[in-house]
């Protein structure tokens, strides 16, 4: 029976572990939902390749903290499947039944403590104040930074062929009269998307271009339909 709680803690302190990681990486300028994947993805040892990882790879601090998730998760599953296999061992009949029906209790309580929102935000201000204070991991809060909450918003808006915009320079279209700022373009150049940031003025814009535009949420209407046309 030792075995068996010894593996519900293994499996809380795995969660623990996975949320700190989560919310370190949150902490480094990550979206809650990319930091968590990817959290999880090295804690697992899965290691998905996606766009994601490699601006982990290529900022040291996101490669740490990934580093030590991957470490804590190679002790943990190994130590997991060696408490599971004593767990069930040598047991038989009714006493596997128990333990089995424990453990799957358990797990369960385990995943609702996990998903509750309240021990979420709990946790988070814990672990926060904890890494602000022994660690040296700068904080964004992009929401509040941006103007999130105040009605603006970040949008991805792709250029149709038959667009206004199509062939102009952002100089030539003024988005920014409107309220529009264009952080980045994605272009596809030689079957490949790429990735353009802070474009200049002298940036034309092409047909099928994915805009990244930052503005209040009714702004990004105005690259949809030519301003002189929506007046009318």
């Amino acid at each position: 029976m030792v075995a068996l709680f010894s593996l519900l803690v293994i499996i809380m302190l795995s969660i623990i572990v996975v949320r700190i990681g989560s919310i370190a990486l949150e902490l480094t300028g990550l979206s809650p939902e990319i930091a968590s994947f990817q959290s999880q993805s090295a804690f697992s040892g899965v290691g998905f390749t996606t766009q994601e990882s490699e601006t982990i790879v290529s900022h040291p601090l996101r490669r740490r903290i990934i580093r030590i998730l991957i470490l804590f998760g190679s002790a943990g599953v190994t130590t997991s499947m060696a408490t599971l296999v004593l767990t069930f061992v040598g047991e038989q009949g009714k006493d596997l039944l128990i333990r089995g029906a424990i453990l799957l209790v358990g797990v369960l309580i385990i995943f609702l403590f996990a998903r509750s929102r309240h021990i979420y935000v709990i946790m988070r201000r814990i672990i926060s104040k904890a890494l602000q204070k022994w660690t040296t991991l700068r904080i964004f809060d992009y929401e509040q930074i941006l103007g999130f909450s105040e009605g603006y918003s970040i949008a991805r808006i792709t250029v149709r062929s038959d667009s206004w915009l199509v062939d102009k320079k952002l100089s030539e279209v003024r988005l920014d009269k409107y309220g529009v700022l264009i952080l980045g373009i994605y272009r596809k150049i030689h079957r490949k998307e790429t990735f353009i940031g802070a474009p200049t003025g002298n940036m034309e814009i092409k047909a099928r271009d994915v805009l990244i535009c930052y503005s209040h949420e009714d702004s990004p209407s105005i690259i949809l339909k030519e301003p002189g046309k929506s007046e009318k």
